[in-house]
């Protein structure tokens, strides 16, 4: 006899995911807005595992909170844009978060503001011991696994006028601030396609970085910010993997 493939209806679903689009559709049916005591008492859901089931809707933007009552939030209108015309932000946040995910250490997306490096989407790792990004932090390029990785994708006149323009501070011992140091950082970046910034920034933390593109124009730089104490061969070898995935996956 020979084998076929599942048909779809023979694949059991997954309750999470159906409780998750039962609260959206129910919240959607509801333009006036509804309280979490009535999404329990419709759809059958202990209020506990509501309560969190509807922060990380909020938290996503697929809901908003108005009071006590939830209403249908902007990350819906996004589902239904096109890839394009999503901002650069919204297109790395999933990605951001897989890493942080697949990694639990902290997970950033990084892009060029002048001369400094700013963190556009991060995500914290669970990790009593972490290294903490906010949003909108700026660093001096220099330092930074990111960093270099974006002033390896300047040309070479824009890259003469950054070595001309700034002054390269030191934070720490380990801080490469000459032009020959930078130099040889942005060609061992190409050659290898990552970056690696050893307590350059900050004592004790390691960040890796990598490019990424999108229809082929460098946009920024995902990376990763691990304690130097975590940061072994065979994690490493990991970060990149993951990185290198996630560079792949934006388009």
């Amino acid at each position: 006899m020979n084998a076929s493939p599942l048909s779809t209806s023979a694949v059991p679903p997954v309750k999470s995911a159906l409780r998750t689009l039962d609260v959206i559709e129910f919240v959607v049916a509801h333009r006036q807005g509804v309280v979490a005591q009535e999404i329990a008492g419709a759809l059958g859901i202990p209020v506990s595992s509501l309560s969190y089931l509807l922060t990380t809707l909020a938290d996503r933007g697929y809901l908003v909170r108005e009071g006590r009552r939830y209403l249908p939030g902007p990350g819906l209108e996004r589902l239904r844009a096109a890839p394009e015309a999503l901002p650069l932000a919204d297109r790395v946040a999933p990605l951001v978060r897989a890493l942080k995910g697949e990694l639990n250490e902290t997970a950033s997306f990084m892009v060029q503001r002048g001369w400094e490096v700013e963190a556009l989407v991060t995500e914290a790792s669970d990790q009593a011991l972490r290294y903490a990004v906010d949003p909108g932090t700026r660093r001096p390029l220099h330092a930074l696994a990111a960093g270099k990785v974006i002033l390896a994708a300047l040309t070479s006149s824009e890259l003469a006028r950054y070595f001309a323009e700034t002054t390269r501070a030191v934070f720490t011992p380990a801080t490469r601030t000459g032009e020959a140091d930078l130099t040889d950082d942005i060609a061992r970046i190409a050659a290898e396609g990552m970056a690696i910034a050893r307590e350059e920034a900050t004592v004790g933390i390691v960040g890796t970085a990598v490019p990424a593109r999108m229809d082929g124009q460098f946009v920024g730089a995902f990376s990763v910010a691990i304690p130097a104490v975590r940061f072994d061969t065979a994690l490493e070898a990991r970060v990149r993997q993951a990185l290198l995935r996630a560079a792949a996956a934006l388009v």
